[in-house]
């Protein structure tokens, strides 16, 4: 089983820009860091409030650890967005099930440099490819906030529909707030 994929994203120029989608490894965890530190302000409205301890290397070790060991047992495939040795995003399958539901929850951030360019579209597609050849699965749920017009339309890009409003779904910067539900079914 193969979870890494080459991604060319074309720019507005008609310039391909490369990226590398792959399994997150513990060794990642400083690199990580710098990523949450570089973006705290852009990921703030979109993420948990996070203590600081999120933004050290220590904090991400545990998250790190945290992710293998779920994938370890078969729940969570995380994956880092790279250009090069820096990281720019992180996509991730959590909540995965086997059996007659075959799902698991997508979530995913990139860069503030690489919003708004196909990058996250490009991600998206490639683990929504993997989920179905690579692990099996038969859908794919996410959840945006309301006001997420954004990540609407990079999950509407690839083939996800919306399919209701869960009211105060999950405490993102603080408040208990409102999202958008959407799925896409693989087979």
């Amino acid at each position: 089983m193969s979870l890494t994929r080459n991604l060319d994203i074309a720019s507005a120029g008609g310039d391909a820009a490369q990226f590398l989608l792959r399994p997150l490894e513990i060794s990642d965890a400083s690199s990580l860091a710098a990523a949450y530190r570089r973006n705290r302000e852009h990921l703030a409205p979109w993420e948990p409030a996070r203590d600081d301890e999120f933004f050290s290397t220590a904090g991400q070790t545990a998250v790190l650890k945290g992710k293998l060991d779920l994938y370890e047992q078969g729940t969570e495939v995380p994956w880092f967005l790279t250009a090069g040795q820096k990281i720019l995003g992180m996509i991730t399958l959590s909540g995965i099930v086997r059996g007659p539901f075959l799902n698991a929850n997508l979530g995913y951030w990139v860069d503030e440099l690489c919003t708004g360019k196909g990058v996250a579209s490009g991600a998206v597609a490639a683990v929504v490819s993997m989920a179905a050849d690579e692990l099996g699965l038969h859908r794919i749920q996410a959840a945006t906030l309301a006001h997420n017009a954004a990540s609407q339309a990079v999950l509407k890009r690839s083939g996800f529909e919306r399919i209701g409003v869960a009211p105060s779904y999950l405490q993102i910067a603080g408040e208990w707030q409102d999202h958008v539900l959407f799925q896409r079914i693989l087979f």
